[in-house]
């Protein structure tokens, strides 16, 4: 083990915050070195939106759920697919453009992804946590309206940011057996382990200091995706020219 695979193991969720204000430097740097992630064909398809006004932390929280903790915390991030430099690059080159089928999504959403968790990372090593906030497509046509975000540009995730003030226990990962495979999937052995995943989060949930309740991964799983979730995503994406028309 080192320093890196220290800070990876011993990563949770942050909600709570002291109230300390993370300095722009502080966050370049961050930046700075999680630009580093790999990205497709070297088209860094992302943009991240610095949020500090207290006024619209407060609107993004009601727009994604109304989350206390996104109003609370010093910076509010908000990780966007960005496509629209690309698009600029074509009208610079005056060559035609076609974004019009489902891989230029998958390729932003990846660049997207792998610049936020830099930026976890990078900020867990300095004493800050955070938390991702999926909430933030909620209501996408708000938020884009409210960040000024052009077409080619969609708020993928947000994360709050802050010196912690309250950690929590780390939530118990599925066992390795049940995420590698060994040159093929093999299926077969999933039930077995995920039943016994299943007495590990139970145990996890009717122990923990707050919130305890009494369930498994499975029936949390299959509450969740009961019924469809966030449909409005599909007509949005159509909407922000992000293919599908």
């Amino acid at each position: 083990m080192n320093f890196l695979m220290d800070v990876m193991g011993s990563h949770r969720s942050v909600r709570n915050f002291r109230d300390k204000d993370i300095s722009s430097d502080l966050m370049n740097q961050i930046f700075e070195v999680s630009q580093w992630a790999s990205t497709s064909n070297h088209l860094q398809a992302y943009s991240v939106i610095v949020m500090r006004e207290k006024d619209k932390k407060k609107s993004l929280s009601e727009l994604s759920g109304h989350q206390a903790h996104i109003a609370e915390c010093p910076v509010f991030l908000v990780f966007c697919a960005d496509l629209n430099r690309i698009k600029l690059s074509h009208e610079l080159e005056k060559k035609s453009m076609n974004f019009n089928f489902v891989e230029p999504l998958l390729v932003a959403t990846v660049d997207t992804a792998l610049f936020g968790q830099n930026v976890l990372l990078a900020a867990e090593s300095l004493g800050l946590g955070g938390v991702f906030i999926g909430g933030i497509r909620n209501n996408p046509h708000e938020v884009c309206d409210l960040l000024n975000l052009p077409e080619h540009v969609f708020p993928l995730f947000g994360m709050c940011l802050g010196y912690p003030e309250k950690v929590n226990e780390q939530k118990p990962r599925m066992p390795l057996s049940a995420v590698v495979h060994t040159e093929q999937y093999d299926n077969e052995k999933l039930a077995g382990l995920i039943q016994e995943y299943n007495d590990t989060m139970k145990h996890y949930y009717e122990n923990r200091t707050s919130a305890k309740r009494s369930q498994t991964w499975t029936d949390y799983v299959s509450e969740l995706y009961k019924e469809p979730r966030r449909v409005h995503m599909a007509e949005f994406l159509k909407d922000k020219k992000f293919g599908f028309n």
